[in-house]
């Protein structure tokens, strides 16, 4: 089992920037991957940006330059950098952490919120 605490998310103007924190626990030795989703009211949740234990990343289109994901010494924290956001960027951001079975885990969300 993995545990996953998201932190960092708050109002912002458009072209501001905020950092998301998510720290996991538990059976972190199983974890293969960790990453950002969001969703915003009346659509589906989407992935923004994975990182690999072994420190590959991916994005989607709509974040690339934007956002950055990295993970800390310990291993057990994922951050996502948020930069120039736009009120598109509104959403419920998620942590995601998958194991090498295959199972995912889900944080309980964060709001973010980018006023015009």
């Amino acid at each position: 089992q993995v545990q996953l605490v998201e932190s960092g998310g708050g109002l912002v103007q458009a072209g501001g920037s905020l950092r998301l924190s998510c720290a996991a626990s538990g059976s972190i030795f199983s974890i293969n991957y960790m990453g950002w989703y969001r969703q915003a009211p009346g659509k589906q949740r989407e992935l923004v940006a994975t990182i690999t234990s072994g420190g590959n990343t991916y994005y989607a289109d709509s974040v690339k330059g934007r956002f950055t994901i990295a993970r800390g010494n310990a291993k057990n924290t994922v951050y996502l950098q948020m930069n120039s956001l736009k009120p598109g960027d509104s959403a419920v951001y998620y942590c995601k952490a998958r194991n090498r079975r295959e199972s995912d885990y889900w944080g309980q969300g964060t709001q973010v919120t980018v006023s015009s």
